[in-house]
Order: C-alpha cells, then sequence, then structure tokens
C-alpha cells in the first residue's frame, strides 16, 4: 500500500462521514464503515469490536472475516491480539499475528487466513468503547501513516458511538451509551439515601462535528481559541490575591498552553482532516492514556493539568461553557470529579446528595456534605463519564453504592428503604421533647455538631441539648483571604443567637492535614495528619488565634462562652492556649467591651498521649471532649484517609474501650467534665457503649440524634456493661457481637 498524503487521509475521513450521515439502522452503518476502513487501506479485512459490558468485547461489524461471526464471536478484556489493545489503550502492528504474544485463534472467524494485524483502541477521552482492526493475507507491518490513519478514524467512530450512530439495528449493533442502568461501588462520605436527578458539575462537552472540510478555517480556529486560553491565564496568574502554590498550578498551565509541540500536534490532526475539537479531544484521550500509564506522581499531576487545560480550550472552542442553558433539575444530585467546599456551599441545601469520583472521608467536600447533612459518595470511578444531566440516580449513602439509570425493581426497594428511614425520622421526632433516659435512669446529653449557620435550625429540629462541636474553619476555608475579625464576631454572634441560649462550644481553627488553606503556605510534609495542624498552627501564628479569640468574646456579648482547642497533645499546649483566651478577655474588658458572664475553656483529646497528662491539666481544664476520629486512628495507628485501612479497626474493640474508661476514670477523679465527639457518637450501638462505659455527654450529627435517644431509652446501662465485661472476661476482641445479641434478646 502507498504511503497516505494528507488529503488522502482528509477524503478517508470525508467518506466515513458521508457514510454516517445516510440514514439507516446501526447495525448498516457499521457494516459500511468496515467496508469503506478495509477498501481505503486495501486490507482484506475491517473489523469492529465493541465492549459488551465492561469487561466483554463482541464483534459488532467486519468486512472479511465470516458474517455468522457477528455477535457471536466474543472475548474478555485483555484475551487474545483485541483484549490486549482495549486493556492497554495501545495500538498493535505486527506482520504475524500467529505468532505474537497473546494471540487467540477464533476459528469461527476465518482469520487464520491473515497474517499481518493492525488494532487500534476506540476511545474517547479516556472512555474506551472498542478496537478497530484491519488484516492482510500479506506478512507486513503497517507503516506509522496507517496507523495514524486508523487511530483517526477510530476516534471519530468513538464521536460518533457517543452520539448514537449506531445504535438499533439487527441483533442490536449497540446499545445505546448513556442507557444503560449502572451500578458503582464505591465510598460511603457521608450516611444517608437520596432519589433525584443528575446535575452535571461540569457538563461533558459534546462534539458534533469531528470531520472538517477546510483544514485551514479549523486551524484558525484551534489558533485563536489557544491564544484566547493564553490570555485567560496570563490575566489570572496578573491577580494579586494568588499565593505561591496557585502560582505554580498556573504557570504549570501556562507552560503547557504555550507548548509548541502541543499546539503543532493538534494542527497536524486538522490537517489530517479532524475538526479543531477532535484535535483537542484526540489529544487529550491521548494524554489520557499516558497518565494511566504513568506510575509518578508528580507526571500524573501534571497530565491532569493537560487534561484540565484541553476542557478549557474545549469549552471555548464550543462555546459550551458552565452554564449550558440547561436548569436545574427537581431534587438534584451533584456528579463531579472532585469539587471545592466553596462551590459546594454555593449550591447549598438544594442538592440532595453528592457522588465524587475523586476525594476522601476527610476532604473539604466531605466536611461540607456533613454540615449540610446531605448524603456523599466518593470514589465512584467513571461516574462523570456515564452520567448526564437530568439522569434517574439512586445514591445509598450508608452503603456506597449509587445506582444510575436505575430499573424500576431497584427503584421500588430504595424507595421503600427511604421510606422505613422517614417512617423511623417521624418516630424519633416524637422523642424530640424527652431526655436520652435509659430504663437504669441515667440521663445521657446529647449534643449536634455543627459548621454552618444552616445548621443551628436543626438544634431544635433534632432535640439535641446544644451544640458540641462548632467547627470554625469552614468560613476559612471557603475565602480566598483571611476573613476580618468583624466578620467572624458577627457570624459568632448569629450562631448563639440561633442556639437560644443553648450551650454552643467553639473549636478554635482546626487546619492542616486534610483541611489546607489558600491562604496560609502549608509545609511539604511526609505525614500531614501527625504534623503541623490544628492547635499547633494557632500557637505559631498567635495573632490568627489572637483574632479568632477576640471574635469569640467579642460575638458572646455579655453571654456566656465555651471555647475548645483542637489536638492538644500535652499540658503545656492547653496552658499556652488558654492563656491566650485569659489575656484577651483582660484586654477586652479594659477596653471597656463586655466579657462573657461565664468562660469554659476545655481540650479536644485526640490522641493517647493526653490521657497520661498529670493530674493538674484534668484540674486546670474546664472540660475534656474526646475527639473520637482523630483518636481511633492514632490509637490504631490507621490513616483515617486510608482505604485500605480506616475500616480495619472497630471501635468496640476492648482494648479501645479499656482506654476509654481510663479517660472517664481520670476526668471522674478531677471531677472534669468529659464528652464523645465524632461519628461514632452517632451510631445508636457505639453510643450505647460510650454511655454504658461511663461518657454522659455524646455530640453527633443532627440526624443522629434520634436513632441514638431511640435505642438509650430502651437499655438499661448497667446491663450493658455487664455485656461489655463479661466479653472481655472471654477474650473477645471487640464487644459488638456481644452487644448486638444482648440487644437482640431484649427485643430492640
Amino acid at each position: 500500500m502507498t504511503e497516505r498524503t494528507e488529503s488522502e487521509s482528509r477524503k478517508l475521513l470525508r467518506r466515513l462521514r458521508d457514510v454516517l450521515s445516510v440514514s439507516g439502522e446501526g447495525q448498516d452503518r457499521l457494516d459500511r464503515i468496515t467496508h469503506l476502513i478495509a477498501d481505503s487501506m486495501g486490507t482484506e479485512v475491517c473489523s469492529i469490536y465493541l465492549f459488551r459490558d465492561p469487561e466483554t468485547l463482541e464483534l459488532c461489524a467486519t468486512e472479511g472475516l465470516k458474517k455468522e461471526a457477528v455477535h457471536q464471536t466474543r472475548m474478555k478484556l485483555g484475551e487474545g491480539l483485541v483484549g490486549r489493545v482495549a486493556r492497554s489503550g495501545q495500538p498493535v502492528n505486527t506482520a504475524d499475528a500467529p505468532s505474537e504474544k497473546g494471540f487467540r485463534y477464533m476459528p469461527e472467524t476465518g482469520e487464520e487466513l491473515f497474517s499481518s494485524f493492525l488494532g487500534v483502541p476506540i476511545q474517547r477521552v479516556g472512555e474506551k468503547l472498542g478496537v478497530l482492526v484491519v488484516q492482510s493475507k500479506t506478512a507486513r507491518q503497517f507503516s506509522e501513516d496507517e496507523i495514524y490513519a486508523l487511530d483517526v478514524v477510530a476516534m471519530v467512530v468513538a464521536e460518533m458511538t457517543e452520539l448514537g450512530a449506531f445504535v438499533g439495528g439487527e441483533d442490536g449493533a449497540m446499545r445505546a451509551l448513556h442507557k444503560q442502568p449502572v451500578m458503582f461501588r464505591a465510598t460511603s462520605g457521608q450516611e444517608g439515601a437520596a432519589e433525584g436527578r443528575v446535575w452535571l458539575h461540569e457538563p461533558r462537552v459534546v462534539i458534533t462535528n469531528p470531520v472538517a472540510d477546510d483544514p485551514l478555517t479549523e486551524i484558525d480556529r484551534i489558533r485563536g481559541a489557544v491564544g484566547e486560553l493564553r490570555v485567560s491565564i496570563d490575566d489570572l496568574l496578573a491577580a494579586q490575591q494568588l499565593d505561591k502554590d496557585q502560582k505554580q498550578v498556573l504557570e504549570a498551565y501556562r507552560m503547557f498552553a504555550h507548548s509548541r509541540g502541543w499546539l503543532r500536534r493538534m494542527e497536524e490532526d486538522i490537517m489530517r482532516g479532524l475538526s479543531a475539537e477532535a484535535a483537542v479531544e484526540k489529544e487529550q484521550s491521548a494524554a489520557r492514556a499516558r497518565m494511566e500509564q504513568v506510575p509518578d506522581q508528580y507526571l500524573r499531576e501534571r497530565l491532569q493539568d493537560l487534561d484540565d487545560l484541553s476542557n478549557r480550550l474545549l469549552r471555548i472552542l464550543t462555546g459550551q461553557g458552565q452554564d449550558t442553558g440547561a436548569e436545574m433539575p427537581d431534587n438534584p444530585i451533584l456528579i463531579a470529579r472532585n469539587i471545592g467546599p466553596g462551590e459546594l456551599l454555593d449550591y447549598g441545601r438544594k442538592l440532595k446528595g453528592v457522588v465524587l469520583e475523586e476525594g476522601s472521608v476527610g476532604s473539604h467536600a466531605a466536611i461540607v456534605a456533613r454540615a449540610l447533612a446531605i448524603p456523599l459518595v466518593i470514589n465512584a470511578s467513571r461516574v462523570v463519564a456515564e452520567a448526564l444531566n437530568g439522569d434517574h440516580i439512586l445514591v445509598d449513602g450508608d452503603q456506597g453504592i449509587v445506582h444510575l439509570r436505575p430499573e424500576e425493581t431497584i427503584a421500588r426497594a430504595f424507595r421503600d428503604k427511604i421510606a422505613m428511614q422517614a417512617e423511623a425520622q417521624k418516630r424519633y421526632a416524637s422523642l424530640r421533647s424527652l431526655p436520652a433516659t435509659t430504663l437504669c435512669g441515667t440521663t445521657i446529653s446529647l449534643h449536634m455538631n455543627a459548621g454552618l449557620m444552616a445548621d443551628l435550625p436543626s438544634l431544635e429540629g433534632s432535640g439535641a441539648d446544644g451544640v458540641g462541636l462548632f467547627r470554625t474553619e469552614l468560613q476559612f476555608l471557603i475565602r480566598s483571604k483571611m476573613p476580618q475579625r468583624a466578620e467572624l464576631a458577627k457570624l459568632y454572634a448569629r450562631v448563639m443567637d440561633a442556639a437560644k441560649g443553648k450551650r454552643v462550644a467553639f473549636r478554635t481553627l482546626d487546619i492542616g492535614s486534610d483541611k489546607v488553606l489558600p491562604y496560609i503556605k502549608a509545609p511539604e510534609e511526609p505525614n500531614p495528619a501527625m504534623g503541623w495542624r490544628a492547635v499547633r498552627v494557632g500557637l505559631d501564628k498567635p495573632g490568627v488565634l489572637r483574632m479568632q479569640v477576640q471574635a469569640l468574646i467579642r460575638a458572646a456579648n455579655g453571654r456566656p462562652l465555651t471555647v475548645m482547642f483542637p489536638l492538644i497533645t500535652e499540658m503545656s499546649e492547653f496552658q499556652q492556649a488558654r492563656s491566650y483566651v485569659l489575656r484577651e478577655l483582660h484586654r477586652e474588658k479594659s477596653l471597656g467591651h463586655p466579657v462573657p458572664s461565664k468562660v469554659e475553656i476545655g481540650a479536644m483529646m485526640e490522641t493517647p498521649s493526653l490521657a497520661y497528662a498529670p493530674k493538674a491539666f484534668f484540674e486546670l481544664t474546664d472540660f475534656i471532649s474526646v475527639g473520637g476520629n482523630d483518636l481511633k486512628q492514632f490509637f490504631f495507628a490507621a490513616d483515617r484517609e486510608n482505604e485500605l485501612v480506616r475500616r480495619r479497626y472497630d471501635t468496640l474493640n476492648l482494648t479501645f474501650l479499656a482506654f476509654l474508661e481510663q479517660v472517664v476514670a481520670r476526668c471522674a477523679e478531677a471531677g472534669t467534665t468529659l464528652s464523645f465527639c465524632g461519628e461514632d457518637a452517632g451510631r445508636p450501638i457505639e453510643a450505647l457503649a460510650l454511655a454504658a462505659i461511663g461518657f454522659r455527654t455524646l455530640s453527633m450529627r443532627p440526624a443522629s440524634v434520634g436513632p441514638v435517644k431511640a435505642l438509650l431509652r430502651k437499655i438499661d446501662l448497667t446491663e450493658a456493661r455487664t455485656v461489655i465485661d463479661k466479653a472481655r472476661a472471654e477474650g473477645a476482641e471487640t464487644a459488638r457481637p456481644a452487644l448486638m445479641d444482648w440487644l437482640a434478646s431484649q427485643g430492640v
């Protein structure tokens, strides 16, 4: 075969476009395409294999192989040369296919006659759709130009597949994309269940013109768009409020945007017959394929930058910005690769749930989702590629499962689950005004966690006795610069107003680890969870801590004030932090400003070390709040951000409970008020165990107050403690099975 010229390449694409423009069933179009490609490339065989499911490829059309093999020949991902192309996303080019590693002989196809083999992936921006293959009897390697030509054709086939060009026909050449039910097994970021419609945070860019007639016009378009992109990045870099890290990211963007190689490759694709949009997407798909093969995290991040840049360029070319004209549906479920806390707060409580491809249980998005009390599922791989705006979706935050376009039987079962939860909430509402008093006469004070003004209505609605933890960092996380003292004071005053006299424990700024402020330089740390975070930041930057304390004192305006410091590990840290509060109280009083009628200064116990602090510490602090999430991770040396280990250790592990019993005893000895705060406090079985070993105050998310109260009012703590002690005496590792059996025997 002679080398393909650029004009011949464009001719092939135009012929392909003409074929696709003719009306007909999907199978007819696929058959015409295989005939066209075989004829144009001078090969005896052209075949199209498409995915029937994520693991199975099916021969859907062929020119040259036995027709009876169509829709009958199937292979697993990685099986044979076709499966190898699909798995790797890279072409396979061989003059002697039978001797090639991984070759699989399929006698039903009649392919034993053909020696040469060239297969390229049919993929669209990282989404693998199938494999395009040409074969010939003559033993030869296909040229670089032929590989390129087939690769370009495969990309156009991918685009047309996305647009539904091959749907229908006898045997169903292909099922319509984005129409079939899909289930995602992911990770729970926030409990709860929701049914709604998909709302994409960044809607997919749809390319309707993959083939261009006039390459010069398309080159002018791509150059104009790249120029606009460069200007927009330069404008962002010129902004005054950027910190060093933000500038570094944009500098990487600018480097790619000004890359001659990047633009040259896209221009070459255009000269081969692609439109400007298709050329960008082809380059983006290549970058995605490289990203999957690169183990180095730094290089992966740089390729991610290039991917984001391609998305920006596509939006400029197509005019498909964030605002596509689509209206947000009723009961929207937000779908995104990832999202910042400010963007999520902008959506607010109109969202019924959130599903992310990335993220972690401690991410900013997870924190905000908990504050908004909406179900969150993270690490839902490929959900952005699969979902379309308006799709029916079910989000099970309890199990970390997402059903996209579910079958009616699944939807009915899910609605039954939601109805049962709603019925349970009605029962819990009837307990709202009642105390959490157990059968043995012990009353447990149930408080709620909050971080936003929007949380405060839940104080009355849930029946909580107060706010055991108000996260002050959310107001810092959603801003691009440090908030002013006056605006913080105003916010804290509104929080106290909304609490209507109930106690609110304000936790001072807890940043570091997973929570990084854009305007405070975070150091490079090998283990940030155990590094410069929480009260350590406040003590090293006393100006920030003092400003926050001043805002809290002024917000109180003569009312009682409760302040607690996060991640106190030793007595000296607490003494130093406490001294700032006392100093600011004295300063405010000397200035003639009203001071709180009562001040409580407490510490959060989030590391085991604080449990062994001197007795003087327990006598000095007004109260201690056990931060269960961090304490458990440090006790078991299990990073709560790490999905491999975070679920490995049980809160009801008897060693952990024994440790907590020591904390209870030390606080009782010193007469120090003690509470338990965290996710475990809001789980009824865990709450029961904590109450049984001596905790009399628990703080949890508002939705958990009802279920916990309902269980506590049905049990005898003395009996529960006996069950725990017996399990320990019998050498059990965890008290959970024993407690579950006991509750079952009680009919609870």
